[in-house]
């Protein structure tokens, strides 16, 4: 555990920018307060301590406005960046190095038992208020576009956008890397408007053309 959250400080001056000294790291981020109370709580949830565990992960929701189950098993190198609205369930599944920004939800559907939760592979970033809904996995080396509610299983090494969410992208990357430009996404729906704003202009011109060339004809004719 101790290893682990040793690795979650290292994280945050790897991948924010803003991160000025150790101290500052520990006293002001709430993402990395919710992390070590999350590892905290999960060693006493796999020991059967559920109602202590549930306390320390109540705390830690007041105290940062992040909500982990202690049940979510976390990777090394986890990181919120900012944090705000993040909640993780109870059968969530995390993997090495994953990134992810505010007001995200790893969730389920519904009251089903057992596995309800996502699993999330390694190297992936889900950019703010993106919602992963359902016992599925994403996997590695993925990038979740801001906003996108994913609903069903994500092969490695794509990016989703949307919603729901769909594949946009597919080994179009580096894979081994962590991709945090998330800003630079495609935007299938801009992309769809701009073809049928090109589509409308075309059948304009043609419009034009054939109204030229009928009254061409007229005049040819002496009608007008």
């Amino acid at each position: 555990m101790f290893r682990k959250i040793r690795r979650d400080i290292e994280v945050v001056f790897e991948r924010d920018p803003a991160a000025k000294n150790v101290l500052e790291v520990l006293l002001c981020y709430p993402g990395l307060h919710a992390i070590i109370l999350h590892r905290i709580a999960h060693w006493f949830y796999r020991r059967r301590c559920f109602t202590f565990a549930r306390l320390i992960s109540h705390f830690s929701r007041f105290m940062t406005g992040i909500e982990i189950h202690p049940g979510a098993r976390i990777g090394e190198g986890f990181f919120i960046d900012h944090g705000a609205g993040v909640v993780i369930g109870e059968t969530t599944e995390i993997g090495k190095n994953v990134t992810l920004y505010q007001g995200v939800t790893l969730g389920g559907t519904g009251k089903e038992k057992g596995k309800r939760h996502p699993t999330i592979g390694d190297n992936v970033v889900i950019s703010a208020g993106a919602k992963i809904l359902g016992s599925f996995k994403v996997g590695d080396n993925s990038k979740i576009g801001a906003g996108s509610v994913v609903l069903r299983p994500v092969p490695p090494n794509s990016t989703v956008v949307g919603v729901p969410g769909r594949v946009v992208r597919l080994n179009g990357k580096r894979v081994g890397i962590i991709d945090l430009r998330h800003d630079q996404l495609p935007d299938p729906v801009a992309e769809a408007m701009a073809k049928m704003e090109e589509h409308i202009q075309r059948l304009e011109q043609k419009v034009q053309d054939l109204e030229r060339q009928l009254a061409a004809r007229g005049k040819d004719v002496g009608i007008l």
